[in-house]
């Protein structure tokens, strides 16, 4: 039963904090040593008491989700009310949202070193259980003081638990040392965790996911600000790892939409799916719930309460929307080319056609995270159940084949194949063209369009008439949204007949994509600095609004030229009356590369000094 064992430890978590909020005067988020780590049960509770935090407010619950969305190319907040945030670089150092996204990891961390100190507690507990423990929770804190300096570079590193409100102050600490403090958890985590086919879901973490969170670890070290190019290789190791592990044996969904598909339907795919945050309910049903808001702020507007309601903060660039490639089926399912029906069944929806003028494509909405899958309900205002992903084994390829190109003077063929794969999962699979070779005559109507053989099904089409003569053969647009047209699923192609509409003599022949549509060309792939451009603008096509694009800009070192191009072309193209996106971007600066650290931390911690130009 999915979550169950996830949600019973944490009631019963829930449940002694409550107790000690009533009884108590002291702080409610510490489970005393002295009564407390004695038993499997008490450790299964404090480690789960850790994983909590990715679901808090702060984090994946609700501002992770669009707070390290917006802060890139792909999206922008599409509200002129929130003139002032993360999203806009237009920001004072007590904002709200990057406080609290502080103060919630240095909480998690703190708790983490609760259980670090005591898992050891009791010796007559089995070694192997309490390594596992051990293992998760090292993790868990090396992730989440990642997730600190990325975003504020240098910051205090706290590796034991604090019991006190006082003598706690403690001086930033470089990147370097907190980076190398992130390996060593990481790396000692390593072989401690399970396998990720013996764990109950990817919610738990894994081998895999501590070697894919590797992997990322070691690539962002390689970039700015360290640009330590020895890391790569550790990159390549690590992903490598992954891709080459028989026991546990991972591979790409066939089907891109399937993905998020089994993240709103809550089904697991321990495949495709590595590691992901879990949720449970919409809040609205009664007992426990822990929603998000993945779903809600960045997904096509919705005011229908049986698909989901889903109020969009946030709306595409047109730099994602043109990132896309003629064939690409992501484009489709990533971006929203319908309405959703205030009225009707749920998922109803009115087609929309692709946009042509630029400043339309700013107007756009994100399209991964769609509500009309849920399948618990009732379905909640704001509220959803869907988990968030934060690795994918697509990423996985990715990034083995970005760390490899990086180490080789061109990439390999390992290199090329593993984009490749990524690419034609991707891919449109179905009829690339119908040409009509003879228009026939006679015709009075519209004939019916037979499409045949070809090894496939799926594909529809309308045929086009004029003065009696078959001029065009279109295909039907797919009424589900998850691609454009009805194309179908063929391996060769199929073949193409007329019957009814009055006429006779009209023949067309149809094409269909393979993979040498998808594959890359001799010119990205025989140069490093054009394969390192295709996976820049790759991982922006896969990987779009989760959570990671700022980053990746960042230490891929072109942060600001891409946030000043932004700034022109907006100024040139984007549409007015939705939100300063022009000024926005423009005001991003140098010391934007980082966020403030919070005035609060400032105040209470008389050692720690602030970013510059904050």
């Amino acid at each position: 039963m999915k979550k169950i064992y996830y949600i019973l430890s944490l009631l019963i978590l829930m449940s002694l904090n409550s107790c000690k909020k009533f009884l108590t005067t002291g702080p409610t988020d510490y489970l005393s040593p002295t009564n407390y780590y004695d038993t499997k049960e008490q450790l299964t509770i404090a480690k789960t008491g850790v994983y909590n935090y990715l679901g808090t407010f702060a984090l994946w619950r609700s501002s992770a989700n669009y707070l390290l969305g917006f802060n890139g190319d792909e999206a922008y907040m599409n509200r002129f009310s929130l003139n002032a945030g993360p999203w806009n670089y237009n920001m004072p150092t007590d904002e709200t949202y990057t406080k609290n996204y502080w103060g919630e990891l240095y909480s998690a961390i703190n708790r983490a070193n609760v259980v670090l100190e005591n898992v050891d507690k009791n010796p007559s507990i089995p070694l192997e259980f309490r390594d596992q423990i051990r293992g998760e929770v090292l993790f868990l804190r090396g992730f989440f003081y990642f997730m600190l300096v990325q975003y504020f570079g240098d910051v205090p590193l706290r590796i034991t638990a604090t019991a006190s409100v006082k003598g706690n102050d403690l001086a930033r600490s470089p990147v370097k040392e907190v980076y190398d403090q992130i390996l060593s958890d990481m790396t000692t985590a390593e072989p401690l965790v399970a396998n990720i086919t013996d764990v109950v879901s990817p919610g738990v973490i894994s081998k895999s996911a501590v070697r894919g969170l590797l992997a990322r670890v070691c690539l962002t070290m390689g970039g700015y600000p360290l640009n330590d190019i020895s890391k790569f290789a550790e990159a390549k190791k690590w992903a490598q790892k992954i891709m080459s592990n028989t026991d546990a044996p991972h591979s790409l969904n066939p089907s891109f939409s399937d993905i998020f598909i089994n993240y709103a339907a809550d089904l697991y795919d321990k495949k495709e799916s590595i590691w992901e945050v879990e949720f449970w309910g919409n809040n609205s049903v009664g007992g426990y719930d822990e929603g998000t808001n993945n779903g809600v702020i960045n997904g096509v507007a919705c005011g229908n309460a049986l698909t989901g309601k889903c109020t969009n903060y946030m709306s595409i660039t047109a730099k994602y929307y043109n990132i896309f490639e003629v064939g690409d089926a992501r484009k489709w399912w990533s971006i929203g080319h319908y309405t959703n029906n205030t009225t009707g069944p749920s998922g109803s929806k009115t087609l929309t056609d692709e946009r042509v003028a630029e400043n339309q494509k700013w107007l756009a909405f994100p399209a991964k995270w769609r509500r009309e899958y849920e399948t618990y309900l009732p379905k909640a205002d704001g509220v959803t159940p869907q988990n968030v992903p934060l690795l994918r084994y697509a990423d996985v390829m990715l990034m083995f084949a970005e760390a490899d190109n990086e180490i080789n003077g061109t990439p390999s063929s390992d290199a090329i194949e593993a984009v490749n794969q990524v690419r034609w999962r991707g891919w449109t699979k179905g009829i690339k063209t119908i040409k009509v070779d003879n228009g026939g005559s006679g015709y009075t109507s519209e004939p019916t369009v037979v499409i045949s053989n070809g090894n496939g099904t799926g594909a529809q089409a309308t045929a086009i008439i004029t003065g009696g003569v078959i001029t065009d053969v279109i295909l039907k647009r797919d009424p589900s949204g998850k691609l454009y047209y009805l194309t179908g699923n063929y391996t060769s192609a199929p073949t193409i007949t007329f019957t009814g509409g009055g006429g006779t003599g009209a023949t067309a022949t149809a094409t269909v994509y393979t993979k040498n549509d998808s594959d890359l060309s001799g010119t990205i792939t025989g140069s490093k600095e054009n394969f390192r451009k295709m996976i820049q603008d790759e991982r922006m096509r896969e990987l779009g609004m989760e959570s990671l694009r700022k980053a990746d800009l960042t230490r891929w070192n072109i942060f600001l030229p891409v946030m000043q191009a932004m700034a022109v072309t907006a100024t040139q193209d984007a549409p007015t009356g939705v939100a300063n996106i022009s000024a926005w971007y423009g005001n991003a600066k140098e010391k934007n590369l980082v966020w403030p650290i919070p005035v609060i931390e400032i105040s209470n911690n008389k050692k720690a000094i602030q970013n510059l130009g904050w």
